[in-house]
C-alpha cells in the first residue's frame, strides 16, 4: 500500500513538474482550420465567403465578419506554414491582415451613430492578443525568407519574417 501512494505521489509530482508554461495572454478562442487551398471545395468555399459579406450587414455585422474572416485565414496561414507551404500561408497572412484591418472602421462608424462598442472594443483587443500570440509562435517555426520558384517562371524572394512583424504591427495597433 505505500508503495503505491509514492508511486501516486511521484507521479504527481512528475506531472506538475513536466507542466509547460502556458503563452496564453487572452481568452479569445481562434477557429479550427476551415477548408484549404488544394481542396476541391476550396474554390466553393470563396464564393460562400463573398456571399457572406453581404449577409453580415450593418457595422457590427461587418465587425464580426471581417473578424472571422482575419481569424480564419491566420488559422489557414498557421496550419500552411507548418507543412512548408510558404506561398499559400503567405498570402492568406495577407488576406488575414487586410480582413484585420477592416475591422476597426465598422467599429467606430458604429460610435458615430452613438452604439455602444465597448464589449466589441474589448473583443477586437482580445482578438488582437491571441492574433499575436499566434503570429510570434509562427514566426518561431519559419524560415526568415523563402525563395519560390514556379515553374518556367523567376524567382520570387518571400520574405517572412518582414510580414510576419507587419502582421503583428498591425494587430498591436489594436490593443
Amino acid at each position: 500500500m505505500l508503495i503505491k501512494i509514492n508511486l501516486f505521489l511521484i507521479v504527481v509530482v512528475l506531472l506538475c513538474l513536466s507542466a509547460t508554461k502556458c503563452f496564453a495572454s487572452s481568452s479569445y478562442v481562434l477557429p479550427y482550420p476551415s477548408t484549404m487551398p488544394g481542396s476541391i471545395f476550396y474554390k466553393v468555399h470563396l464564393v460562400e465567403e463573398k456571399l457572406l459579406q453581404y449577409w453580415y450587414f450593418g457595422n457590427f455585422g461587418q465587425f464580426y465578419y471581417n473578424l472571422k474572416e482575419s481569424d480564419k485565414y491566420l488559422v489557414e496561414a498557421k496550419t500552411l506554414f507548418e507543412y512548408n507551404q510558404y506561398l499559400l500561408g503567405y498570402n492568406a497572412l495577407k488576406k488575414s491582415d487586410l480582413y484585420f484591418e477592416n475591422t476597426l472602421p465598422y467599429l467606430m462608424d458604429a460610435k458615430k451613430e452613438g452604439k455602444n462598442i465597448s464589449d466589441n472594443r474589448t473583443m477586437l483587443s482580445e482578438a488582437s492578443k491571441k492574433h499575436i500570440e499566434a503570429l510570434l509562435k509562427m514566426k518561431s517555426e519559419v524560415p526568415e525568407a523563402f525563395n519560390w520558384t514556379p515553374e518556367k517562371s523567376s524567382v520570387t524572394e518571400l520574405r517572412l519574417f518582414d510580414t510576419i512583424d507587419n502582421s503583428i504591427m498591425i494587430r498591436e495597433k489594436y490593443l
